[in-house]
């Protein structure tokens, strides 16, 4: 099946620090602490109170550096992260480092986590050579992250909610970096992950980005398995698809990603009736129903079979619907047309594939000419001469000024689907020469006497 991609709608990109919830903030100790040492109090306190990002991590980098085992090392690490995440420009190298240095002292840090996994995927966007480990530690960290347990002192609310904010994006990175290995499966077991963790706990998010964008590529990878595509993913496929289009942020995304949808749906159903109710029904809910279906396309069994059912008199068919429905209606069906044709003389306009003294093969149905294969073999009741040999790629029907040549046979067999095949007997290339008007003389022309 052809792979149909929409590039210019959308673009893989790396998630940034723009959606990093604020509510990953870590909550404020349960208890006070208390610093005993003056010196280190009044350093606590200069760092703290600093309001510019930049000098406000100078001071705490000075301060961890000065009292490494301070009682307050966790929230003034998790303070640093804040404040490089903060600072503009951003140095990615100092936000990881930060991140990592939190994860040390604390674990089960979503925030950091977080960090550690979006930096290192945006990373891997501007540095070819190392994108493929730089993926896979952003994807590590975040399958990390879906594991973590809940700090001792952070309450239980306060968890959920960080979580609901965070796993989607963890689940988003695993998806990309599979996506990024071809892994097409892997990416799609990820999304359906991210949209069933959003369904339940907050799904009108996923009618915005990033999460719409997802929605989109879902879709997408559906559709880019390996061939031939399952009837239950494609369908999937263009479900996603559709329910993206809903959602589009913009006129040029909506109308690319329209025609991607159609394409699908066209390729399974046949047509693209019944494509806005799929449309409507997919808007409503994020996952198809379970009794949710596309009636596929009529396959050519079907369709030979329809015509022979709905053709009262089927010697009026055209040679090339006698030809589809030999070759792909059922046996009976077949055989019934068979019986009329069965030693009967046709005429054979079609396409020269290959010729010999005494057999022609042509190609005789719009499909056969594209594919340059043949539908019939004639085999001829006289060789021909060499110089009458017709070439390939010549038509066996002509028509000129002075004559008509047209190559006939008698229906002698057939064969059906995959290799379907009418053989001819007896056939011949006739020349019928056109009757020219009898020629008149031009009148004479008189001079009158003077």
């Amino acid at each position: 099946m052809k792979k149909f991609l929409v590039a210019p709608v959308l673009v893989l990109a790396a998630l940034t620090l723009a959606v990093v919830p604020a509510i990953l903030a870590q909550a404020p100790p349960s208890q006070p602490i208390t610093i005993k040492d003056p010196a280190e109090f009044n350093a606590y306190q200069n760092a703290t109170t600093q309001t510019d990002p930049k000098a406000k991590a100078a001071a705490i980098e000075a301060f961890l550096t000065q009292y490494p085992q301070s009682v307050v090392k966790n929230s003034m690490i998790s303070d640093l992260v804040d404040a490089y995440t903060q600072s503009q420009p951003q140095d990615p190298a100092k936000i990881v480092d930060a991140a990592q240095r939190l994860l040390q002292v604390d674990p089960n840090n979503l925030k950091a986590m977080y960090l550690v996994a979006v930096m290192k995927q945006q990373q891997a966007q501007s540095n070819a050579a190392q994108m493929p480990q730089l993926m896979d530690d952003a994807a590590a960290m975040a399958t990390k992250g879906l594991a973590a347990t809940k700090p001792a002192d952070v309450k239980d609310d306060v968890f959920k909610t960080q979580q609901d904010a965070i796993f989607p994006l963890f689940y988003s990175i695993i998806s990309r970096d599979a996506l990024a290995k071809k892994d097409l499966p892997g990416a799609i077991t990820a999304f359906r992950a991210e949209l069933e963790y959003l369904a339940k706990n907050k799904p009108d998010a996923t009618k915005t980005s990033p999460w719409w964008n997802d929605t989109f590529f879902l879709g997408q990878t559906y559709t880019q398995l390996p061939a031939p595509l399952d009837p239950k993913d494609l369908i999937n496929g263009i479900w996603f698809l559709a329910r993206a289009e809903s959602f589009a942020p913009n006129p040029t995304a909506k109308s690319g990603i329209e025609k991607l949808a159609k394409y699908w749906y066209k390729r399974y159903h046949g047509k693209e009736d019944g494509y806005e109710d799929v449309l409507a029904k997919s808007a409503l809910t994020i996952f198809p129903p379970a009794d949710f279906t596309i009636a596929p396309a009529p396959t050519p069994k079907d369709i030979a079979d329809g015509v022979v059912t709905s053709t009262s008199d089927l010697s009026t068919l055209a040679l090339a619907d006698k030809e589809y429905i030999l070759a792909n209606a059922s046996h009976d069906n077949a055989e019934k047309l068979w019986a009329l044709l069965k030693d009967k003389v046709t005429e054979l306009p079609g396409t020269v594939i290959a010729a010999t003294a005494s057999q022609i093969q042509v190609a005789v149905t719009d499909d056969a000419k594209a594919d340059k294969k043949a539908d019939f073999t004639v085999n001829l009741k006289t060789p021909l001469a060499d110089k009458d040999i017709p070439a390939v790629g010549s038509e066996t029907n002509v028509d000129s000024a002075t004559e008509t040549k047209a190559l006939v046979g008698t229906f002698d067999s057939y064969t059906q689907a995959p290799s379907a095949m009418i053989t001819m007997r007896d056939g011949e290339i006739t020349v019928t020469k056109k009757k020219t008007a009898p020629h008149k003389p031009t009148p004479a022309h008189h001079t009158a006497a003077h």
